[in-house]
C-alpha cells in the first residue's frame, strides 16, 4: 500500500509540474491581454443561486476576447507592410497555402477563384468569396500558423494579413502599411452579396404567439413524391470471393 501511495502522489506532482510548464508557456506564446472585464452582475448571481462553478475572472475573460470586427473594433495596436509580410508568410504559412496562396496539396487555398461564384465549381478564397478583411485577421490571430497558434506579434500579424490581401489583389502596392487607422477602409470584393440576419423582420409574419400544433393544414395530406430504396447490402453469397 505505501508503494501505492507513493506512486500516487509522484504522478500527481508530475502532472502539476506538466500544466504549470503548459500554463508558463501558454503565456510566452499569448498576446498580451485586453484590458479588464468585469464579469455581468447576473452571470455572477447565476453562479451563486446554482451552487455550481464559479464566475470567470477578467484575466480569464480577456484570454478568450480576442474577436476581430469588421468595424476594426477588437484590433490589437500595429502595424505591417506587404514586403515585410511576405517574408513572414514565406516562412511560416507558404509550406500549406503555397507561395502564392494556391495550396499545397490538401491545405485550404487563399487566393485565386475570381468570377467562378456563378460557376459549376466555385472556388471560394479569400478574395473570391470572402465579405470582411476582419475574418481573415481574425482567424490569422487566434489560429495560425498552424501547430503554433497566436505566436504571431501584433506587427507580424498585420504584416501578413498585408501579404495575404496582396496575394488576392485587395491590397496592390507592395509598400502598403495596414495598421489599425486604415484597416477598417479594407474592402473585399464579394461584401455586397453577404446580408444581415433580418429574420425579425422579412420573416415575422410567420411568428405566432401560439402556435398550431394539430390539424394545421388545410385539407387531407397527400403523398407527392416517394424516396427511391437502395439497398447496398450484397446478397449472400453473391459477394467478391477472398482468398
Amino acid at each position: 500500500m505505501s508503494k501505492c501511495r507513493d506512486a500516487v502522489v509522484l504522478a500527481a506532482a508530475a502532472a502539476a509540474s506538466l500544466a504549470a510548464l503548459a500554463s508558463g508557456f501558454a503565456q510566452d506564446v499569448r498576446p498580451a491581454p485586453r484590458p479588464s472585464i468585469t464579469p455581468p452582475a447576473h452571470a455572477v448571481a447565476a453562479a451563486r443561486r446554482l451552487g455550481i462553478g464559479r464566475a470567470a475572472t477578467p484575466e480569464e475573460i480577456a484570454g478568450w476576447d480576442i474577436a476581430i470586427r469588421p468595424d476594426g473594433k477588437g484590433l490589437p495596436p500595429g502595424k505591417g507592410t506587404v514586403k515585410q509580410g511576405e517574408a513572414l508568410y514565406m516562412e511560416r504559412c507558404a509550406a500549406c497555402h503555397g507561395e502564392f496562396g494556391e495550396s499545397a496539396g490538401r491545405w485550404p487555398i487563399l487566393s485565386g477563384g475570381a468570377g467562378t461564384l456563378a460557376s459549376h465549381d466555385p472556388v471560394k478564397s479569400i478574395g473570391s468569396y470572402w465579405p470582411y478583411a476582419s475574418t481573415l485577421m481574425d482567424y490569422i490571430f487566434r489560429a495560425m500558423p498552424y501547430g503554433n497558434a497566436q505566436s504571431l506579434k501584433p506587427d507580424e500579424l498585420y504584416a501578413v494579413t498585408a501579404y495575404v490581401l496582396y496575394l488576392n489583389d485587395v491590397i496592390t502596392d507592395q509598400n502598403f502599411e495596414l495598421n489599425l487607422r486604415n484597416f477598417a477602409a479594407i474592402r473585399l470584393g464579394n461584401e455586397a452579396n453577404f446580408f444581415d440576419d433580418d429574420r425579425e423582420t422579412a420573416e415575422k409574419h410567420f411568428w405566432q404567439k401560439t402556435p398550431c400544433m394539430r390539424n394545421c393544414a388545410p385539407g387531407a395530406a397527400k403523398i407527392i413524391g416517394r424516396a427511391r430504396a437502395l439497398d447496398v447490402t450484397p446478397d449472400s453469397g453473391k459477394g467478391p470471393k477472398v482468398e
